[in-house]
């Protein structure tokens, strides 16, 4: 059986390496790689969009780095359980049209005992940012 360390339960040291970790592998802007994070059959709430399993998850990755052009994440940590981590999270990117977006939202995940996120729910608002205001 796959394992993705750090495992459940976690410890404030290992919730924020899982945290690093998956902010290193969205900033990569591969969704393959992204979703070898989560179980084969794991379920997303992504804004109003409900996604599941892997080649779902790499379907709406794919789809999502299309659009958003020069992708830019920065998660943090918000509290944990034995198998739970909540993020606080901001990123910013631009459309193919040149308008930049800095969104921010939470993130909820629960985690299997392999290490495999089973659930991701992403709540997230969008505002529109001059290329000036970037943070990124």
């Amino acid at each position: 059986m796959e394992k993705k360390y750090p495992l459940p339960p976690f410890t404030l040291e290992t919730a924020k390496q899982k945290i690093q970790l998956a902010e290193d592998a969205w900033n990569s802007q591969n969704p393959e790689k992204v979703s070898l994070a989560y179980s084969e059959n794991s379920e997303w709430r992504n804004r109003d969009t409900f996604v599941n399993g892997r080649k779902e998850i790499v379907d709406f990755l794919t789809n999502k780095w299309q659009k958003e052009l020069h992708y830019k994440l920065k998660k943090e940590y918000w509290a944990h359980t034995e198998d739970r981590i909540a993020v606080r999270f901001e990123y910013e990117y631009q459309t193919k049209e040149g308008i930049w977006f800095r969104s921010y939202g939470n993130e909820n995940w629960e985690f299997d005992e392999n290490g495999l996120m089973k659930k991701r729910y992403a709540s997230i608002n969008d505002l529109e940012i001059q290329e000036s205001e970037r943070q990124f």
